[in-house]
């Protein structure tokens, strides 16, 4: 199977119509320098050097986004439940996934990192239930943090499935950056309140490793937190999880499980009360507008937790729950949906939510330092979004024409570290697309060929 990875020279100039480098105003004509893997210079293309040149005209150069919540193992999970409530939905799900195992998942995985290269996404928060989702992230070359995922109320059976899960993920030799550090890091995911009790949220916030969890989703979890009753009282049930009287986000406030560390994927039931203790405590957000429109939780309140001050990023989900993993669609999704709830055309504006795909969800997983910006000093990710073809040449402003104009099919070059991980006809989609339908059809209980 090809990666579309290919060794970077020393230094290369990138350069395109316009430059974005999120942490400052668009350049026209404007280009970025890495070298050895690190942004090393930004600017006018003319004033730039390198050993490699590589122009690409009416494109629009800027960095890669970080996806802040997704399931890539779950990338062949599209479609099914359709329509469901989110407590029915939620059990239907738990239910197939455990029909596949360790090397299904491995197949369906390899087609969601795929997927999210040619989206120009370069580092993904990923809530993983295998643990194979970090093998696929190391073969392709996409950057992420695996959280690896834990149940229950059982802190020590949390423990020994953590460590199950984690003996491949130690064992295995995977891509570095510069500094010789893996593109892939560990995390530690307790799924959602519904399904963990405070005991293992509390031993995985002991770990010291990056916290992903989903939180304040649907009215369905409201009402289980609230007054243990509804859908998902059922799937609380199996995993042995008792209602707290209380709403999630004070729940966890309440327990002290909110800091820098976690990411809240969702946050659609949150008043301003909890708002606040989520940007007081320096928690992150990860918003996944079409997830939650699909699965019908409502809209998360966006705005105010943006003027509020709350590390928010985007995140595509998965196609069990969202079409695929396409952040240009989910950058859309987001603008509608804010611009629907506070009735203005200009509630969410093409720059803020670009930056909320790229530095805001670095902010979110709390590695605004490395990633998010193209700024001399930061990991060489980077995107080239092509646009010449497109309504919105030649550009005008770049950022409204990434966003409303581009797609994974204007994709021209995906670069993690330095290294080019993905270019148009740079994958054996088929390949790839074969072992996830595979995979498909196995917890679907059908045949391939009924499949097909």
């Amino acid at each position: 199977m090809s990666t579309a990875a290919s060794a970077a020279p020393a230094s290369e100039l990138i350069a395109g119509a316009w430059l974005v480098p999120i942490d400052h105003e668009p350049i026209r004509g404007g280009g970025v320098v890495i070298t050895d893997g690190v942004i090393t210079n930004v600017g006018p293309r003319e004033d730039l050097t390198a050993e490699r040149v590589s122009i690409y005209e009416g494109a629009v150069v800027l960095p890669g986004f970080v996806n802040a919540h997704s399931h890539l193992e779950y990338a062949s999970f599209a479609g099914f439940g359709d329509g469901l409530d989110f407590g029915p939905w939620i059990e239907l799900h738990m239910k197939r996934k455990r029909r596949l195992g360790p090397s299904e998942l491995l197949d369906s995985a390899r087609l969601g990192v795929a997927s999210s290269l040619a989206s120009g996404i370069t580092t993904t928060g990923d809530a993983s239930f295998a643990g194979v989702a970090a093998g696929a992230c190391a073969e392709l070359g996409l950057r992420a943090i695996v959280c690896l995922e834990v149940f229950g109320s059982d802190a020590t059976a949390a423990r020994e499935r953590f460590d199950e899960l984690r003996e491949p993920f130690d064992r295995r030799t995977e891509p570095a950056d510069h500094r010789g550090e893996p593109l892939i890091q560990l995390g530690v995911s307790p799924h959602a309140p519904y399904t963990t009790g405070p005991a293992v949220y509390r031993w995985a916030q002991q770990l010291g490793l990056p916290v992903s969890t989903h939180a304040a989703e649907s009215p369905h979890e409201q009402e289980f937190m609230l007054a243990g009753s509804g859908p998902i009282q059922q799937v609380a049930a199996m995993c042995d999880v008792h209602s707290p009287a209380t709403s999630t986000v004070r729940h966890f406030a309440q327990e002290e499980l909110l800091d820098e560390t976690v990411t809240a994927a969702h946050c659609v039931m949150v008043d301003d009360e909890e708002i606040e203790l989520l940007a007081q405590t320096g928690t992150g957000v990860a918003h996944c507008p079409r997830s939650n429109a699909q699965l019908g939780c409502g809209i998360a309140p966006l705005t105010k937790l943006i003027e509020r001050g709350v590390a928010v990023g985007i995140g595509t989900d998965s196609p069990a729950s969202a079409p695929d993993f396409d952040m240009f669609a989910e950058m859309r999704a987001a603008v509608a949906a804010a611009r629907s709830e506070q009735g203005s055309s200009s509630a969410l504006r093409a720059r803020e939510v670009l930056e909320l795909a790229t530095l805001g969800s670095a902010r979110a997983l709390n590695v605004e330092s490395q990633l998010g910006s193209l700024t001399p000093g930061k990991q060489a990710d980077v995107a080239v979004v092509g646009l010449e073809d497109s309504p919105y040449a030649p550009i005008e402003d770049p950022e409204s024409a990434v966003v409303y104009g581009g797609s994974p099919e204007r994709i021209l070059r995906t670069i993690t570290g330095g290294n080019t991980r993905y270019e148009p006809g740079g994958f054996e989609w088929h390949e790839l697309r074969e072992a996830a339908r595979a995979a498909r059809a196995r917890m679907l209980e059908v045949s391939v060929t009924a499949a097909t």
